[in-house]
């Protein structure tokens, strides 16, 4: 089963390097890992999305913790969450088809941010699922590459208030 971490650590240099390191070294693998800065720019936000049963996940997030950067680790498999990724998908398109893949862009949400006389690239964001769904739409037309940021998630909104509450 796949499962959403999210782990606030310092933003330092090497904080990265360590846990990709301890995820290589350990066995562990990783379906998608997105960084980046929190509100506080001492803090970045790593989320990892990786696959494994329960002792395998509690292993995984005691590994975490165990790291001299990690501030806090969260399995936010299970709980009230909002996740997106990203995603740049360019498509081969012929004079008879552009209009149905932008139609397509149209239903995802997505809009066009590149086309040329061959391809249209189009950028969809979204839960991992409506990307999956996209791509698979799409493939018939012709996928000439993709580009995918990786899962990003949080906690929903009243947790955080209940989470504040219970501290």
């Amino acid at each position: 089963m796949k499962h959403t971490i999210s782990v606030l650590v310092e933003n330092q240099f090497g904080t990265f390097n360590r846990v990709v390191t301890m995820f290589s070294g350990k066995g562990f693998n990783v379906h998608s890992l997105s960084i980046g800065e929190t509100e506080n720019p001492e803090i970045s936000r790593m989320t990892i999305v990786t696959e494994g049963d329960d002792k395998i996940i509690e292993q995984v997030v005691k590994q975490l913790n165990r790291l001299i950067d990690t501030i806090k680790v969260v399995d936010l498999t299970g709980q009230s969450r909002v996740e997106r990724e990203l995603a740049l998908i360019t498509v081969y398109y012929q004079k008879g088809t552009r209009v149905e893949i932008t139609n397509v862009a149209n239903i995802f949400r997505g809009n066009i941010v590149d086309i040329n006389n061959k391809t249209i690239t189009l950028e969809i964001t979204g839960p991992p699922e409506k990307i999956d769904a996209a791509v698979n739409v799409l493939e018939p037309y012709g996928i000439k590459e993709v580009a995918r940021s990786g899962t990003v998630a949080l906690k929903r909104g009243e947790q955080l208030k209940h989470d504040l509450v219970t501290q």
